[in-house]
């Protein structure tokens, strides 16, 4: 009989293939439960050391930012979207990293200081304010909070700043040359209707900035040859009566100054519609009132002016102070004009008006 090979470990007239089953078999068992309990232990593992939803969610910087404004001007709100795309274009998103708390006052003064001591009570990191008033409702409501002024008149002039390049306390922002732009409505209002010796002027005596820009109107007008006749405002019902005292006058063109509790674009329509009805070509500051039916308006962009603030909150969230960063003023003003407005009036844009109009709404 030839003689079988013997491996180590087997029994003589065993054949290779054929290990005996009570020890080999029972060793690649227990390997096999081994490798099985590691990948539970490396599966547990993983499982406690992943970080928790919620320890996810602390580990991203959420900053509340307030928004006051006298009024969203314009539906849908232009002005908010406008400083919302300037915030994401900084990485700034909502429901990720920012909680925007927008409050508006409906053109009520009262409501603008219940609202920012709101946003005081909620923390809010950085205060965005829209115009003169918002920014003395916030002023009042805090000195340590951040301000950011989103366009305003002459900040300095209405003592909201100490100078332009070094503000000084907690408020920074954007503001216009406000004592120079009426004079220079007056001039292109007279350029549209240039048969008008004599303009209406619809003003609020309350607002902040009425005497530097009646200054300024009243030095322009005697250079252009042309007579005031000021009507003023304090409340949204006495439009009516000031629109027949501009007809009894004979006012023959009106400018709308500057007011953003009162002249708000919640009236723009009636404004427009009023000044339609007296068949007065009218004259205002801001582009939402033309959008609003009204002829023409004269003034720095407020898209822009939102965007702009976006940057001060960034900057400011980054560690600067307001004290410290100067305040910018814009040096793109925007002519618009509303053509079908005029051809309800009967009045032609003559040619060198619309060449510096920046947009013609038909």
């Amino acid at each position: 009989m030839a003689n079988t090979p013997i491996s180590p470990g087997s029994t003589r007239g065993e054949p290779l293939c054929c290990p005996p089953v009570g020890r080999t078999c029972l060793l690649e068992d227990s390997l096999m439960r081994l490798r099985l309990i590691g990948l539970m232990l490396t599966l547990a593992l993983t499982i406690f050391t992943a970080p928790l939803p919620a320890e996810a969610q602390q580990a991203t910087k959420v900053h509340r930012i307030g928004r006051l404004t006298a009024g969203p001007f314009i539906e849908p709100n232009l002005g908010l979207e406008a400083f919302r795309q300037g915030l994401r274009d900084l990485g700034y998103r909502e429901g990720h990293n920012l909680v925007l708390e927008d409050r508006y006052a409906e053109g009520s003064a009262e409501r603008l200081r219940d609202l920012a001591a709101e946003l005081v009570r909620l923390q809010v990191e950085v205060m965005v304010t829209g115009g003169a008033a918002a920014t003395r409702a916030a002023q009042h409501a805090t000195r340590t909070i951040p301000i950011v002024i989103a366009g305003t008149n002459d900040a300095v002039g209405q003592g909201l700043v100490a100078s332009l390049a070094q503000p000084g306390g907690n408020i920074t922002g954007l503001s216009w040359l406000g004592a120079e732009l009426p004079g220079k409505r007056l001039e292109i209002l007279k350029e549209t209707v240039p048969q008008s010796t004599r303009v209406a002027v619809l003003a609020n005596p309350a607002a902040a900035s009425y005497k530097p820009q009646m200054d300024s109107l009243t030095v322009a007008a005697r250079a252009l040859g042309l007579h005031l006749h000021v009507v003023e405002v304090r409340r949204a019902d006495e439009l009516d009566t000031a629109f027949a005292a501009m007809t009894q006058a004979h006012a023959d063109a009106l400018i709308v100054m500057e007011d953003a509790l009162l002249l708000s674009t919640r009236l723009g329509g009636r404004l427009a519609d009023l000044a339609a009805t007296s068949r007065l070509p009218a004259m205002y500051s801001w582009k939402m009132h033309v959008d609003a039916g009204g002829l023409m308006s004269y003034g720095p962009s407020m898209l822009d002016t939102n965007r702009r603030a976006a940057h001060y909150v960034a900057k400011i969230r980054k560690g600067a102070k307001p004290a410290d960063l100067p305040v910018e003023q814009p040096t793109k003003f925007e002519l618009v004009i509303h053509r079908k407005a005029a051809q309800a009036l009967g009045l032609t844009i003559p040619q060198t008006v619309l060449f510096q109009a920046d947009e013609v709404i038909r």
